[in-house]
């Protein structure tokens, strides 16, 4: 029964005095479905908030509880949501500054726009976590001044910072100007020197694994490092160095700023960490002349990750799609093709740059039909949930290419009904069309009943509103819980049956 009212919750059809029931005897689950209707009143929003805490913060996120509903001392998590949108009040900060609970003022430190006083005390929170987190997220001038903290933690806080100065930035990574860290997270709490177990038992231990100190924090500052290489806001003249660095994370967080110069690309594109060779491949930055050489590297990840870049060769692009599995997806360089190009990859020899047009869903009808009736099996199925196609050319698809095009042609917006029907009836099955037609808009009452013999599409042609209003209240029955919460969130089914359940309780 739980799973079937927490369904209800988000049924469209509920009346508001149905809500209100339902918010009477809410729990943690059920109060999660509530918060999200489009229409739920201010009152009940309150209303909900008072009888499930815990969800007054989703209720402020989505915006049905507002700085005038909250009451800090009773709802301080909401106060938390409101402040982190920048629509709470400035004393609640101040009071929140103080609160015992760490993980408050964590979350407090996170906020933008805090009053000056507010910031002074987080800066000097006797909780690291807490200045950290502050660190991570404050303004310049703060960060700037965070950058000297005698804690490791809180200056690889602001190392990620994109708010912190440059000359601090490049401070932090050659450590000229700054007094030396004093403490890390690793020696505040062992003796040193200390490598911490990757396979620690201890259940309250909170260290990294790996994480080390022999007195110099080393760990930490890596980590420290690390963030300042991948900040774009660090200036490239200090961080250019580190593409020999023997630390593979280090260069490895070179690897994606857009702004190295074309030499240390080069170097990159050589680096034996093959992660760092794959990121340096959808990087921006990156030249004609490094992205034909990363065409050739021997990681496949790599090639298909080049394969990803706006500006890659389209010559490179073809080869790369016969060499490389790029997967179903319309690449940002096909989908910046100019007209001339699409004309051009459509009417390639090969089937794989076919394919990769095929993505596209604004292809002219000309090109669109055309592809419709290629002969690759690969293209068809690209090709086939474009809008516009006709019922005529669905079906000569999957008279042509059969089980390898039909739940593609099943997914198509425009297939008509009867056509779905048919793609349900195929021998052999394909298991997946039952789920795509099962989430059609246009799948009828009968198409929807065979779905439901499938245990993956049952769930969702449960919450299908065509289906028949006698069925949708039979499946609140279903052993499966998801097909029973579905069948209660379903719009059509029937309000003497949604009264009568919420009424049992």
């Amino acid at each position: 029964m739980h799973h079937i009212l927490c369904g209800l919750a988000a049924n469209p059809a509920l009346s508001s005095e149905l809500v209100d029931r339902l918010i009477s005897i809410a729990d943690d689950d059920i109060a999660t479905g509530l918060a999200c209707r489009a229409d739920l009143s201010r009152a009940q929003a309150v209303a909900l908030a008072e009888r499930v805490d815990e969800s007054a913060v989703q209720l402020a996120y989505e915006g049905r509880l507002t700085a005038a509903d909250i009451d800090p001392s009773v709802w301080p998590d909401a106060a938390l949501a409101l402040l982190d949108q920048g629509v709470g009040r400035p004393g609640w900060a101040r009071l929140l500054a103080a609160d015992p609970v760490r993980e408050r003022r964590e979350k407090l430190a996170a906020c933008r726009g805090l009053p000056s006083d507010v910031v002074d005390t987080l800066a000097a929170d006797p909780d690291v976590h807490v200045v950290a987190e502050l660190a991570l997220w404050t303004t310049p001038d703060v960060a700037a001044r965070l950058a000297a903290h005698p804690h490791a933690e809180v200056r690889r806080a602001v190392a990620g910072n994109e708010a912190t100065p440059p000359a601090a930035l490049a401070a932090l990574v050659t450590g000229e100007g700054l007094p030396a860290a004093r403490r890390c997270l690793v020696c505040d709490r062992e003796e040193t020197p200390f490598v911490h177990d990757p396979q620690c038992p201890r259940p309250d231990c909170d260290l990294l694994p790996g994480a080390s100190c022999d007195g110099s924090h080393e760990s930490t500052v890596d980590a420290m490092r690390e963030a300042a290489l991948r900040n774009p806001a660090t200036p490239v003249e200090a961080v250019v160095g580190f593409v020999d660095h023997p630390s593979m994370q280090l260069r490895w967080a070179l690897a994606a700023r857009q702004d190295l110069p074309q030499h240390a690309c080069a170097r990159l594109a050589s680096d034996p960490t093959p992660g760092a060779r794959a990121d340096l491949a959808e990087n921006p930055a990156i030249d004609d002349a490094l992205i034909r050489a990363l065409a050739g590297d021997r990681d496949p990840d790599v090639r298909r990750r080049l394969a990803h870049h706006p500006r890659v060769p389209l010559d490179v692009l073809t080869h790369l799609a016969r060499t490389t599995k790029i997967g179903a997806t319309l690449l940002p360089r096909i989908a910046a093709s100019s007209p001339t190009e699409v004309e051009e990859l459509a009417t390639s020899p090969d089937p794989a740059t076919r394919m990769l047009v095929a993505q596209r869903r604004d292809l002219p009808p000309e090109i669109r039909d055309r592809l419709a009736d290629d002969p690759d099996a690969k293209v068809v199925k690209s090709l086939a949930p474009h809008p516009g196609l006709t019922e005529a050319q669905l079906r000569t698809m999957v008279d042509r290419h059969g089980v390898r095009v039909l739940a593609k042609v099943a997914a198509n917006p425009d297939a008509p009904p009867a056509l779905l029907e048919d793609l349900l009836r195929h021998e052999p099955a394909v298991q997946k069309v039952f789920r795509e037609v099962a989430r059609h808009r246009g799948a009828t009452a009968s198409a929807l009943l065979a779905c439901l013999a499938d245990k993956r599409a049952r769930p969702v042609a449960a919450g299908h509103p065509a289906l028949p209003p006698p069925v949708i209240a039979e499946l609140l029955a279903d052993t499966d819980w998801q097909v029973a919460e579905a069948a209660a969130a379903n719009p059509s089914l029937p309000l003497a049956v949604i009264s009568d359940l919420v009424g049992r309780q």
